[in-house]
This record gives C-alpha cells, structure tokens and sequence, in this order.
C-alpha cells in the first residue's frame, strides 16, 4: 500500500521500521541500541526513534511530501513528531487509518515471506508462491522476519491496543483522521485511501 501511495503522489515512503532494520544491519550505534528491542517484538524506545525521524526529515528528497508507515506509534511519540515538524516548518495533512480485526491480521503477519534478493512479498494464506519457500520471480529462498511470529506478533498487538490507539484518539481532535477499510482487496483499500488524499487537495 505504501509504494501505491508514494508512487502515485511522488512522495517519499518514510519507515522506522526499514531504517532500524537498515541500521541493525549496518551496526551503526542506533542499530545496535534498537536489535535487542526488535528481536523480541518489543517497540524500540522513543529516544531512538527521535534521533532517526529528525535525520530523516532533514533530508532534501523530504520536500514534496512524506508518508510514515507505522510512526508515530504512541501520543508520546506524536507529542515528539508534531515539535519535530514545527521546527522544521512542516505539518501533517492526514492520519490514514487503516481498520482490520486482529484475528485478520494474525494471519497476515503470521504468514507473511520475503525474497531477501528482489524484495517480493507472499503469504502462504492468500498470495503462495508457486513452490513453497521459493520466490517465483527469481527463484531465490524466501524468508521469515524473526518477529513476524505469533508471540511476536501478540506482544505487538497488546502493545497497539494500549499505546498506539491513543495516537488515533489525539490526531482525532485535530480532525485530521481519516479511517479506512483495511480488509478488502488491496486495488479496494487504496481507491479508498485515494479519496482520502483527493480529499485534502
């Protein structure tokens, strides 16, 4: 959904979780900090995520617009984001909400398979690749995130219902929340979300 919106619209596709999975990679210092939280599906603690948003924004390709996937996650890290962007002279247009049951999502996260070399996703209970565990784009393994498993998952769920709900609940009284239905086809989600973004033009 992300790449649908940030193609369409010519802006740039924003994810802490991407850029902490990069800086464990690379071993950088905020990496190293943030792979003991994210290996056991804990949320990385909000002084680190600051440090990555702030570099980010401050970057050139920033200026036509941003989309943050899964940020701010809690109304701490909202409260953080909102001075953030005032300091740099931006503003949030919209919060798209996207509503799913859990019991959807479970099967979603649970059964979701990465091809480590070209990047395509696949879910062994709606979008199987051809020969289990083998990409049908380029032949190569696909993988699993370490924390894309049932306790992991659970422990994030637990975690949004108790911290990243009040993040809808605060952008809420700003009227800048717009929901939309996350269990449809995906051609279906983004006309929806297309009418959202038609919306504030």
């Amino acid at each position: 959904m992300s790449d649908l919106i940030t193609k369409q619209y010519d802006i740039v596709h924003v994810s802490t979780g991407d850029m902490l999975r990069e800086a464990v990679r690379n071993e950088t210092e905020v990496g190293l900090k943030a792979q003991d939280y994210m290996n056991k599906g804990l949320l990385v603690p909000d002084e680190i995520i600051h440090d990555i948003i702030v570099e980010r924004l401050s970057q050139d390709d920033m200026k036509n617009g941003f989309l943050f996937d899964g940020y701010p996650r809690t109304k701490v890290q909202a409260e953080d984001l909102d001075s953030i962007l005032k300091q740099l002279g931006k503003k949030l247009d919209a919060v798209i909400n996207l509503n799913i049951e859990d019991e959807v999502l479970f099967k979603r996260i649970t059964g979701r398979r990465i091809c480590k070399t070209c990047g395509e996703i696949y879910n062994i209970y709606n979008k199987a690749p051809k020969v289990e565990d083998v990409c049908d784009k380029c032949g190569a393994p696909l993988t699993q995130r370490k924390d894309d498993n049932a306790e992991s998952l659970k422990t994030r769920l637990e975690a949004y219902h108790q911290s990243t709900q009040p993040v809808i609940e605060y952008y809420g009284a700003f009227g800048i929340v717009k929901d939309v239905n996350a269990d449809q086809a995906i051609d279906k989600v983004f006309e929806e979300v297309q009418e959202v973004i038609g919306g504030l033009e």
